[in-house]
């Protein structure tokens, strides 16, 4: 793996260490952030879930707006100032407590979110090059290995005082600025976008094959996401939790480089896509008869769940980005993650929203709908391929239409 990486451009590197440090400052902070409001600036419950979903709001509704802005200005200046938002953002958490003041600390967060993931994944798509799978799976194992660590040493801070964890988390993302700054070079790929934003948009959206691969994919989103809704609900137990979550993280960082080489040597994109569709769908499948008997889910069957789940999305993972890439021509790259990631972020809100009914009504329905999900995201994404193939409708996954040096075979 560390040959792996020192064969990238050193501005690859730089991303993959930058998304590694973002993610220890967010997960070293957001996971306890609704303790601190209801225990200790005793909050009301509406009033957490009002913080916390402004932070989700303006993440997951402005990675578009992000997007357009890190074609525009290019990729460099908008990582920079996202982190730098960001540094702002968690120091107020830290110090204030009044809920406007919360709410716009919650949206600086956000917005800086929607900044700097558009942009950090157009340049590492760019500074890959044809290297794109490889290199969004370690990216993916950077990305993983924040989640892992950043949680222990927000619970080892928490223990001195929540501002502490404020305070450090906001200094990684003051360090990460500088850094960039000093050592981050400007993409050379970015080039001055002419006409309006609308109209920028109004193209990414008329991109038939890219809109419609971002609709097949929406259902992986809405399964992933389990791990911290249906999963956590089924199981009432914290320490279980934390045990999925750390399976969940181990899984990714020592199978992902494995799994996705394995792959490439035996399928081609789609396949392998559709293959991770089906197993994320799969992981469900074993606790439908503790839905059916109305029996608890046991640790060892929720793990289990994790596990495949994981699996799936390691799997899929890469090859989607680069997809996603590839679907764009080279051109707008950003726009297009912003766009994508805005559609995956519409899912999932509706998708936990239905995945809430169905547990309502019992948890077998649940279980039942998400191996559906899993399934039909799977049938999806290969029924594009057929379409290509057969009707030449949507040149997909063939060789796309050529127009710049990043637009290579999926």
């Amino acid at each position: 793996m560390w040959r792996r990486f020192r064969s990238f451009d050193r501005s690859v590197q730089l991303l993959m260490v930058n998304q590694f440090a973002i993610n220890v400052g967010f997960y070293m902070l957001m996971p306890y952030l609704a303790g601190h409001l209801s225990d200790r600036l005793f909050m009301a419950a509406w009033a957490v879930g009002l913080v916390l979903g402004m932070r989700s709001l303006s993440q997951q509704g402005l990675f578009l707006l992000g997007g357009t802005l890190a074609d525009r200005l290019g990729y460099r200046p908008v990582i920079i100032a996202g982190c730098l938002l960001r540094t702002v953002g968690f120091g107020l958490l830290g110090f204030v407590d009044t809920l406007p003041a919360l709410l716009v600390a919650s949206a600086l967060t956000g917005f800086a979110g929607a900044l700097f993931n558009p942009a950090v994944r157009a340049y590492v798509a760019h500074g890959a090059g044809e290297r794109r799978v490889e290199a969004f799976a370690l990216f993916n194992v950077f990305y993983q290995a924040g989640i892992l660590l950043g949680p222990l040493i927000g619970v080892a801070l928490l223990a001195v005082d929540f501002r502490l964890v404020c305070m450090v988390a906001a200094g990684v993302f003051a360090a990460l600025t500088l850094l960039q700054l000093s050592a981050l070079p400007p993409c050379h790929n970015e080039k001055p976008q002419r006409g309006s934003v609308l109209a920028d948009w109004r193209d990414v959206a008329a991109n038939r094959p890219f809109r419609m691969f971002a609709l097949a994919m929406v259902g992986s989103y809405v399964l992933s996401f389990q791990i911290y809704l249906a999963l956590p609900l089924a199981l009432g137990d914290d320490d279980a939790v934390s045990a999925l979550f750390v399976v969940s993280a181990l899984v990714a960082l020592l199978g992902q480089m494995h799994v996705t080489d394995w792959a490439r040597r035996r399928w081609t994109a789609s396949q392998a896509i559709a293959r991770g569709l089906a197993l994320m769908g799969l992981a469900f499948v074993p606790l439908i008869p503790y839905g059916v008997a109305g029996a608890p889910v046991p640790v060892a069957a929720a793990l289990a769940c994790t596990v495949l789940l994981t699996l799936g999305t390691v799997l899929a993972y890469p090859f989607e980005m680069d997809t996603v890439v590839a679907l764009s021509g080279g051109h707008r790259v950003a726009t297009h993650y912003g766009f994508y990631n805005t559609v995956a972020g519409i899912g999932v809100a509706t998708g936990n929203f239905a995945v809430g009914r169905l547990l309502d009504l019992g948890s077998a329905w649940a279980w039942t709908g998400l191996a559906f999900t899993g399934a039909a995201g799977a049938v999806a994404v290969r029924r594009l391929e057929w379409d290509r193939g057969t009707a030449g409708r949507y040149r997909l996954w063939g060789r796309p239409r050529r127009t710049s040096s990043t637009d290579t075979r999926l």
